[in-house]
């Protein structure tokens, strides 16, 4: 029975994380009373009595908390930012290489990674390792999320029956473009450069879809020939083959599209993640999909435990 400690559990990915151990039997949560919540020694307590800490914190107390820890047997599991590009840290997204998944079996601390990053990173990353694209290839995406990405400030107002009529609208942000995501899109996708990124908040709960143009022209040749939209297929179903998340459609989406449209919602409440090449000869696509509570957030930091763990990476998750 592994013990686990939530720290910011009243978090929206906290809350989550909770949810997706209430049918385990292989785990005890430790809880914090309610109003012990920011004292520090309590909360020293419990990270040095669990085997597995979940951080679900502002970056300046995630850090607070690792530094809490002193039992060398207490793994941690970090769903903020502050350590997503720390070469001390684990990156938590397994799919991506054999060294990523080997690094976070090991590891004693794991950083969860962005949701918008977690999109990102699935399609870029395969591109510039296997030689595709340039790390200088000046990159663009675009993306859409639900409002239960921004946080309970944002739930809260979108929530409101006497809310503002913009909030009906698509809201980009990130206007000086300086998101938070951008260090690890550019680090752990290989990147020489940030990306140019342009993300909307939308008026649905959760799911988002990560988009990446792509010029034909200035891609590297495979066998001679210019990259065409199978070509990025087969790779991409070669590079995740073993996933059991991860989903690489046919060319055009043929095969799970209904009609001409990716909406953004579908796979909300699971830990599922799609990847779609469309556009044509000289122009490409590349979109994930996924839930940006699940892939993106909580369902990612419940993987990285059970792989940890030595289990089904799996369980508890949909």
């Amino acid at each position: 029975m592994y013990k686990v400690f939530i720290d910011g559990k009243e978090g929206t990915t906290g809350l989550k994380i909770f949810e997706r151990f209430e049918k385990r039997s292989d785990i005890e949560i430790l809880l914090i009373d309610e109003d012990k919540r920011k004292d520090n020694t309590e909360r020293q307590r419990l990270i040095n009595e669990s085997d597995f800490t979940f951080l679900c914190l502002p970056d300046e107390a995630a850090i607070e908390a690792v530094s809490l820890c002193t039992n060398p047997k207490t793994r941690i599991i970090d769903a903020s930012t502050a350590h997503r590009i720390n070469p001390d840290w684990a990156y938590g997204f397994p799919e991506l290489s054999k060294m990523h998944r080997k690094n976070i079996v090991e590891g004693k601390r794991v950083a969860v990674p962005g949701c918008y990053a977690s999109g990102f990173n699935v399609l870029v990353y395969p591109l510039v390792a296997n030689g595709i694209l340039s790390p200088d290839y000046p990159v663009s995406c675009s993306a859409v999320s639900g409002y239960s990405g921004a946080g309970k400030k944002a739930i809260t107002q979108y929530s409101d029956p006497n809310r503002d009529f913009q909030l009906e609208s698509p809201r980009l942000y990130a206007l000086t473009q300086e998101h938070k995501h951008l260090p690890e899109m550019e680090k752990v996708s290989g990147l020489a450069y940030k990306p140019i990124f342009t993300p909307y908040i939308c008026d649905y709960f959760q799911g988002m879809t990560v988009t990446v143009p792509l010029h034909t022209r200035l891609l590297s040749h495979i066998a001679g020939k210019q990259v065409n939209g199978e070509d990025l297929v087969n790779l991409y179903k070669k590079q995740y083959n073993d996933s059991v998340f991860i989903n690489v459609s046919n060319f055009q989406g043929t095969d799970i599209l209904s009609e001409s449209f990716i909406p953004a919602n579908t796979l909300a409440g699971t830990n599922k993640m799609e990847i779609f090449v469309t556009g044509n000869q000289d122009r490409l696509i590349v979109t994930s999909r996924f839930d940006n509570l699940g892939k993106g957030a909580s369902g990612a930091a419940v993987q990285c435990m059970n792989i940890m763990m030595g289990i089904d990476e799996t369980t508890g998750l949909i």
